[in-house]
């Protein structure tokens, strides 16, 4: 027993500590606390006046949600062992008109099974994809909803450096999020489709995942843009870059897309090596740009129209080519340097349009006109 007393104390001082500690845990209150029977607090005599430009963002945002929509795409992917795995994506879009048609991207669609919209109302609707145009970004859902209200599509062709514009979409799933900023740039870049977008519009407006195929909008409430990608530094998450495709790229497809499901591209029909300043003093060209019809796609809209391919045999490097040909240096007034920019002028364009060609033919300058075939037309 005498062994077992130290152990004893030990154990009463440790117990009559821990609960000294844990149970008596009152502070002295200081003199300077008061406990009034009620609560006064400064309080604004009544709601503030929204300044102009907050008046302003608040009618823009409600001008523009009830068209905006939430995709929900489900397609069946195959895991390693060729087991469906079922994968979901996420993305936002605008009505159209009251058929119910709605613009979006086509990477938010893709080539899935199933897709379902959500209005700002809630309410959830299957949706068929009825055109899609890779080339562009672009794609066409309808819906069947009585209730479904279009968005005002504005005009992209006079946007300026500084212009303010709303973001409206469903970034990271959250519904009816609407963002502010200017337009940074307009500048031609590239999609992670492949896409080449002539003249996009570059903003500082936060754009994140979910916001794809969302309006970018005006101070009117107006959609100049589809917003589609972000430079992202290596984050998922916006870094202050985001990236919309002009709305006039959109309108010019939109028939196409509707009632064909898919866009008859434009195309001259040509086989073209573009022209520099050196090659065109070895071809003793009359100018020192262009690009040079080496083929013409027979009974395409080159050759409809009277162009003329090469006709003699020269070598590029070890790249036999024919020259003789017809020079185009601009299409509609605009300058062709290059394939791109025949490219960018093709964009801006559909199959069946005339546009008229500037071209040299030997030494002499004619203009040409040209009903643009299809995209199929190919050499």
């Amino acid at each position: 027993m005498r062994f077992l007393r130290p152990f004893i104390l030990g154990g009463f001082f440790a117990g009559a500590f821990y609960w000294f500690t844990t149970h008596n845990k009152q502070v002295a209150t200081p003199s300077w606390v008061a406990r009034p029977a009620k609560v006064e607090l400064s309080e604004a005599a009544g709601p503030e006046k929204l300044d102009p430009d907050e008046q302003n963002n608040v009618e823009v945002y409600h001008k523009a949600i009830p068209s905006v929509v939430n995709i929900t795409t489900k397609t069946m992917a195959y895991d390693f062992f060729y087991g469906p795995v079922p994968e979901q994506g996420q993305g936002s879009g605008f009505i159209i008109d009251k058929q119910g048609h709605i613009l979006t991207n086509y990477h938010v669609v893709g080539d899935g099974s199933q897709v379902e919209v959500t209005l700002h109302n809630k309410k959830t609707y299957k949706a068929v994809v009825i055109g899609r145009d890779r080339g562009h970004d672009l794609a066409v859902v309808q819906i069947e909803a009585p209730e479904a209200v279009p968005a005002v599509l504005g005009d992209s062709t006079s946007l300026q450096v500084g212009q303010k514009v709303f973001a409206i979409g469903n970034p990271f799933g959250l519904a009816g999020t609407m963002t502010r900023g200017i337009i940074s740039s307009l500048r031609p870049i590239r999609s992670p489709e492949g896409a080449y977008i002539e003249e996009a519009i570059q903003t500082d407006a936060a754009i994140n995942p979910g916001n794809s195929g969302g309006p970018l909008l005006n101070s009117h409430g107006e959609v100049i843009g589809i917003n589609s990608l972000i430079a992202t530094g290596g984050s998922n998450q916006s870094a202050g870059i985001g990236f919309a495709i002009p709305i006039n790229t959109a309108k010019a497809v939109l028939n196409d897309l509707i009632t064909l499901g898919t866009v008859r591209r434009p195309s001259l029909g040509i086989v073209s090596l573009p022209i520099g300043p050196e090659l065109a003093q070895e071809m003793g060209l009359p100018t020192d740009y262009g690009i040079l019809i080496v083929r013409t796609v027979p009974g395409g809209a080159a050759d409809r129209a009277g162009l003329k391919g090469g006709n003699q045999r020269a070598y590029l490097g070890a790249t036999p080519i024919m020259i003789g040909g017809d020079l185009i240096v601009a299409i509609d007034g605009e300058s062709v340097g290059d394939q791109q920019d025949l490219a960018n002028s093709m964009n801006k364009h559909r199959a069946g349009d005339t546009v008229t060609l500037t071209v040299y033919r030997n030494k002499r300058k004619m203009e040409v006109k040209v009903v643009l075939g299809e995209a199929r037309e190919r050499a």
